[in-house]
């Protein structure tokens, strides 16, 4: 089956879903470490950090035939399902606590819930990513380049060939434009 395409991310994952393996190795490639950075930061251990990047590959492999552009960049949809599965395990490991661990540990300040769930940390993160998705293109990609691929905004100016003062200026701008819609100022783009 030809998966010509003019949307790559969309070819990429109907190749993911025909059991390429190449096309398996590269979307790890280019995802692998912003889930792995995204997973050691929430989960207690190093070990734990590497299952969930495992179980968020594995779920991708499974799903990527419904993998739809129009409802999300691909990116967008990766680190949702990573939230998904992180906050699905870490309400999993917290109910295996031994009731004996309760007994020992348990007192009023332990039993405030958590101020915020992960359904509702679901939708903060897509509605921020939504925002990145409607700044102006050089904006947005080196919002998503420096923080969600992690790179230095040198590595960004030499890989797009733009001067860094440039990278600086846009990464500025776009700091700006989402700090204004999230206080519910919308700007014209």
């Amino acid at each position: 089956m030809s998966h010509a395409s003019a949307d790559p991310d969309l070819a990429l994952m109907r190749r993911v879903a025909d059991d390429d393996e190449v096309a398996i190795g590269e979307l790890y490639d280019r995802f692998g470490s912003l889930v792995y950075r995204m997973a050691y930061q929430s989960m207690p251990t190093r070990s734990d950090a590497e299952d969930v990047v495992q179980e968020v590959f594995v779920r991708l492999w499974r799903t990527a035939g419904r993998y739809d552009p129009k409802r999300a960049a691909l990116v967008t949809w990766v680190m949702l399902l990573a939230r998904r599965m992180m906050v699905d395990r870490l309400r999993r490991m917290r109910a295996r606590v031994k009731p004996s661990a309760l007994d020992e540990s348990w007192s009023p300040a332990a039993a405030t819930p958590e101020p915020e769930s992960g359904m509702e940390m679901d939708e903060r993160f897509g509605l921020v990513m939504q925002r990145i998705e409607k700044l102006p293109e050089l904006q947005k990609t080196v919002v998503k380049r420096a923080y969600l691929n992690g790179q230095t905004l040198k590595q960004i100016g030499l890989e797009l060939n733009i001067p860094l003062g440039t990278i600086k200026s846009a990464l500025s701008r776009a700091l700006v434009r989402l700090r204004e819609r999230n206080s519910g100022e919308e700007l014209v783009t």
